[in-house]
């Protein structure tokens, strides 16, 4: 009996080990760190959070095992709060892109580009939100406003651009570090004059704009 008691802690010790040790964890925080501090919401880990959820079911499954063994209660605390943690990142990071979805939904479903860093699931809500937003916006408001003003997009028919849809603020500014040492040739053309150069684990201060394209081809972190 003792015997198999200590060949199952041990089988679970491996593989909460392997969990805790996988860099996975560490990508989807600073995955999540770069969500939360861009004013635009950024394309969707899909393959990331898929190798999380996976691994967070396994977790589950080896915890309840362990406690149904007989496992020392502090221990299987500590392995249940670790495990609390990355649910807790994971939910955040999801929590952070519907809040940007929400804010931005016109301006989201009029550009193919964000609408195109959205998942599956992302993309439906966005539509539903966005009819349902549409009907509420008729109904209350734009149904009693004249025909030129009728538009949950433009302030009148005069209107060139969709002036009354929120946007992000790629102007806003961001700190932000360089995983490695980024030459001019990283940065958009139009913006070489404004940066030249970015040392790594040098915190900078800068425009959003300028760093978009290293940030997307994963040579920066947002802080």
């Amino acid at each position: 009996m003792d015997s198999g008691t200590g060949e199952g802690s041990t089988s679970f010790t491996d593989d909460y080990e392997t969990f805790i040790s996988t860099t996975d964890v560490d990508l989807l925080k600073r995955a999540w760190r770069n969500e939360k501090a861009a004013p635009e919401i950024l394309q969707y880990e899909a393959a990331l959070v898929h190798r999380i959820k996976e691994q967070i079911e396994l977790a589950e499954q080896n915890v309840e095992a362990s406690e149904a063994d007989g496992e020392d209660p502090l221990t299987m605390s500590l392995y249940q709060m670790d495990l609390d943690r990355t649910q807790f990142l994971l939910r955040s990071y999801l929590r952070v892109r519907l809040q940007k979805i929400e804010k931005y939904i016109f301006h989201i479903l009029k550009t193919d580009e964000s609408l195109n860093r959205l998942s599956d699931e992302e993309q439906t809500f966005a539509a539903s939100c966005g009819d349902d937003l549409r009907a509420h916006l008729k109904e209350t408001v734009l149904s009693k406003l004249p025909t030129d003003y009728n538009s949950e997009l433009k302030q009148s028919a005069a209107s060139e651009e969709d002036d009354m849809v929120p946007a992000p603020r790629l102007d806003s500014f961001v700190i932000c570090k360089a995983r490695q040492y980024i030459s001019g040739l990283d940065f958009e053309p139009e913006y070489s004059h404004e940066i030249t150069e970015m040392e790594r684990d040098l915190l900078t201060f800068v425009c959003y704009k300028f760093i978009k394209k290293p940030l997307e081809n994963g040579k920066i972190d947002l802080v």
